[in-house]
């Protein structure tokens, strides 16, 4: 693809700020970095924290949330529930167009839905479960039809979950290699300009957008910048508006909060429920003993990684459930408890009954893990974990790859011993936690789905009750019931609760406008000055 005048190059420096403004109208173009680059635009086939951050600007989903998770209107004006739970109805906004000009109907609707999402996105069974059959009675009307009552499925209608998209590209077409995958068009609020790989990516403001007067922006311009120093003097200087979770070591994140011109984007990622984990892989010996599984998560201490790693933005988890879900009875810490005073003891003891003697040097065995893709916080984070389990006796190598390599090693061949990395909730955990551990979401080549290929047909039974329940109280105690069995069981490591903060230059307003914060459309946010 072409370039982009004043983008090209910024990777590797920094430009005036007012240079940047001169060339690119910088008035009214919000510039973001994230990383890592992502390898997909379009976020139906696609999870992964840059893919969502990058695609819900330029996909609609049928609803959005606001800041209680509660649905609003999207491309469905309204929508009516059936009285047997069966079935939901949607009125669709009509006038909406596609970035091509072609028309949005509910045929877009019923392909997204049943041959793209339920598909293909990582999260599509858990979002859509009993989906069966989407009707199209007439253009602007769409009925899902479900097996069975399914009440997690209207919190998962976003354009980050289930974003719509066009039919008459996708139709008939090999979905994951799609063209339009990497020069997607939506009927967002942005509209997809350049990718100038290993530099930036620009989307532009939609004309046509059907919220009158929505976006503000003229122009979003998404930068990758491999260092994580340069990303913060970036941010510093004025060249860079915002930078997501993950760009910015923690501790310059502090730092630069307390400078006049930059704050913390707070709020947005509650909805998300996002949890720090490292998942084990289960049928390679010797992590498919419990045992073994046990004591790599008691020789974590997990405060110390917060605290010292993640500057307090998070707090330790005790689960594969956020306590975001607390409030709903969904969370419990009754739980085997990992961070007990004794842990190394404990460790060494379970490793001792599983027959793993120390040898040579006092090691036990040896694994690697696969550093997640996501910032340089991940390598640190390893080399702690490193020196925790030597203290076990068990040698940690560190693997730091592309994030290409990573997913198509981890998730494709399933070749690693750990991976560290962080999976969201969502609003139900149906939504997003559901997947790393039912037997039905071992789909080998899919990322961000059960790739500890844990299975146990009691998790598997009680995560499908939790689905179906409709008495909150009797959901409550099958969530605590499967959160009990999860730990004991410990195919995943769980770390901590994150905090997704970004932080933003103070000339940027109305940055986190909806539940899903920085990966909402930005169709609200302004700069000013």
């Amino acid at each position: 693809m072409g370039s982009v005048p004043a983008i090209g190059g910024l990777a590797s420096g920094l430009v005036a700020p007012a240079a940047v403004r001169a060339q690119q109208g910088r008035g009214n173009t919000l510039v973001v970095v994230t990383t890592p680059e992502p390898t997909v635009l379009t976020n139906a086939i696609n999870s992964a924290p840059s893919v969502a951050e990058l695609g819900t600007k330029i996909y609609d989903g049928l609803l959005e949330y606001d800041m209680g998770m509660q649905p609003i209107p999207s491309l469905a004006e309204s929508w009516e529930v059936s009285a047997d739970g069966k079935s939901v109805t949607f009125k669709l906004r009509q006038g909406v167009t596609w970035h091509d000009g072609q028309p949005f109907t509910s045929a877009d609707v019923a392909f997204s839905l049943l041959e793209v999402i339920k598909k293909f996105h990582p999260r599509g069974p858990g979002n859509l479960g009993p989906l069966e059959a989407v009707d199209t009675p007439d253009a602007h009307t769409a009925i899902l039809r479900l097996a069975h009552p399914y009440p997690p499925m209207m919190k998962g209608l976003s354009s980050m979950e289930c974003p719509i998209v066009a039919k008459h590209l996708y139709e008939g077409t090999d979905i994951r290699n799609n063209p339009a995958n990497n020069r997607p068009v939506g009927t967002g609020p942005f509209r997809f300009a350049e990718w100038n790989r290993g530099s930036s990516i620009v989307l532009e403001k939609n004309p046509n957008y059907w919220r009158p007067g929505r976006p503000h922006l003229d122009r979003l311009i998404f930068r990758f910048i491999n260092d994580p120093a340069t990303r913060a003097a970036a941010l510093e200087s004025g060249e860079v508006d915002v930078a997501f979770f993950g760009t910015i070591n923690p501790a310059e994140m502090r730092r630069l909060a307390g400078l006049p011109s930059i704050e913390i984007a707070r709020g947005g990622y509650e909805a998300l429920a996002p949890v720090m984990l490292l998942e084990l892989n289960t049928r390679k010996a010797p992590l498919d003993d419990k045992r073994v599984r046990q004591a790599l998560a008691y020789a974590i201490d997990r405060k110390f990684i917060v605290d010292n790693i993640w500057y307090g933005f998070g707090k330790p988890a005790v689960g594969p459930i956020s306590s975001v879900y607390a409030p709903s009875g969904l969370y419990t810490d009754d739980v085997l408890r990992y961070d007990v005073p004794d842990r190394v003891a404990r460790a060494n003891a379970l490793l001792d009954q599983a027959g793993l003697r120390r040898g040579a040097g006092g090691i036990r065995f040896e694994i690697t893990q696969d550093v997640g893709p996501y910032g340089d916080d991940y390598r640190r984070m390893g080399e702690y974990m490193r020196q925790a389990y030597n203290r076990i006796g068990v040698r940690l190598n560190l693997r730091t790859v592309d994030q290409a390599t990573y997913v198509r090693r981890v998730y494709g061949e399933y070749d690693f011993d750990m991976t560290s990395g962080w999976y969201v909730g969502m609003g139900d955990p149906t939504l997003g936690v559901q997947r790393q551990y039912v037997t039905s979401n071992i789909r080998q080549g899919i990322p961000f789905n059960n790739v500890a290929r844990y299975s146990d047909p009691e998790n598997d039974r009680l995560w499908a009750e939790a689905a179906t329940e409709t008495d909150p109280a009797k959901r409550g105690q099958i969530f605590q019931a499967i959160q009990r069995k999860l730990v004991e069981d410990s195919p995943i490591i769980w770390i901590m609760e994150m905090e997704l903060v970004a932080l933003q230059n103070k000339r940027v307003k109305n940055l986190i406008t909806t539940a899903l914060g920085v990966r909402g459309g930005l169709y609200e946010t302004k700069l000013e000055g």
